[in-house]
Order: structure tokens, then sequence, then C-alpha cells
């Protein structure tokens, strides 16, 4: 069995010309290493995981790379594989936020969630008494106490009181259903 060290054709008589290229070998020997130097770069060991495997199925690929100088391909590799992964990370950072503004489009999770949250409220509007519902339907249209009194034909005087009445019949059967609010 041929050491790392010549596997990479380093050592012996071994050499990349005559020797099949170990690739496991070359892995079990720099693997922890190579991870090490691309987690300094991206302070995210996970991500350096993910990194370090990049870089040797590049070496797999890159005969080239596979013999004498393998080593310092795979050092020069990672650090340069990190460094792309800061660039990625930075420009992701910056134009994520201008993409969301610009799209003005939920992601798909908050998509299904206010889809969620709107069938929730639709039941419970269904269960509140009648005129309960079209208070608060009324009022989330930013309809003043008195456009609601005109509408809903009741004193100006105790909106107020009846908006109060209904946000906590509303507040309390969601709770009933659903949890906390």
């Amino acid at each position: 069995m041929s050491t790392p060290d010549e596997a990479v054709g380093t050592v012996g008589e071994v050499s990349a010309a005559t020797a099949p290229f170990d690739l496991e070998a070359v892995f079990r020997a720099h693997y922890g290493r190579i991870t090490g130097v691309i987690a300094r770069v991206v302070r995210d060991p996970a991500r350096a995981e993910e990194l370090a495997v990049e870089v040797f199925l590049r070496l797999w690929r890159e005969p080239r790379a596979q013999g004498d100088k393998a080593t310092g391909w795979l050092y020069r590799t990672a650090v340069r594989q990190g460094l792309d992964e800061l660039r990625r990370e930075t420009r992701r950072a910056r134009y994520e936020p201008l993409l969301r503004l610009a799209r003005g489009l939920p992601t798909p999770e908050e998509g299904a969630l206010a889809g969620e949250e709107r069938q929730r409220v639709r039941l419970i509007l269904l269960v509140l008494r009648r005129d309960q519902a079209e208070l608060l339907l009324l009022r989330s249209h930013d309809l003043s106490y008195d456009e609601l009194a005109a509408t809903l034909d009741l004193r100006p005087t105790s909106v107020g009181t009846l908006l109060r009445r209904a946000r906590q019949a509303f507040r309390k059967e969601y709770v009933k259903r659903y949890g906390t609010t």
C-alpha cells in the first residue's frame, strides 16, 4: 500500500507517470487541512466542508494537477474557493434586498404563510356576528368612525365601543381556535 506522499508522487520511486493517481489517499491526507484553510476564510465550518469536497472534485477532474504539485494545487485552489465564496456572499448580501424591493414579491414561504393567515381570518369573520364582521372589515379599509356610523346606520358615539367589542370577539375566537394572536 502506498503512503499519501507516494500517491502524489513526492516520495519514493513511484511517480505520477507510472502509478495511477490515488485520490482517496490524497483526500484522507489533506481533507482536514484543506477544510481548515477554507473555514478560516469563510468563517463557516459547514460551508467550508462543502467547498473542500468541491476542491477535491476539481482535483479529480484536472489531470494536470494530479502529480508532484497536487498538494500545492489543493491549497491554492482551497484559498481561491474560499475567496470566491466570500465574493458570492458579499454580492448576495448587497443585491438580494434590492431585488426584493424591485420585485415586491414575497418569498414562497411568505406567500404560503400569508395565505394561511388570510384563511384563518376569513373563517373567524364567518363565525362572528354579522354586524361585528362588517364593522371590522370596513374599518380595515380605513373608514373613519363617522363613515362607519353612516354606512352601518350607527350612532357615531357608539362606534368606538362597538369596534372594541368586535375586536375582542375576533381575538377571543382566534385564540380559541389557533392559540396566541
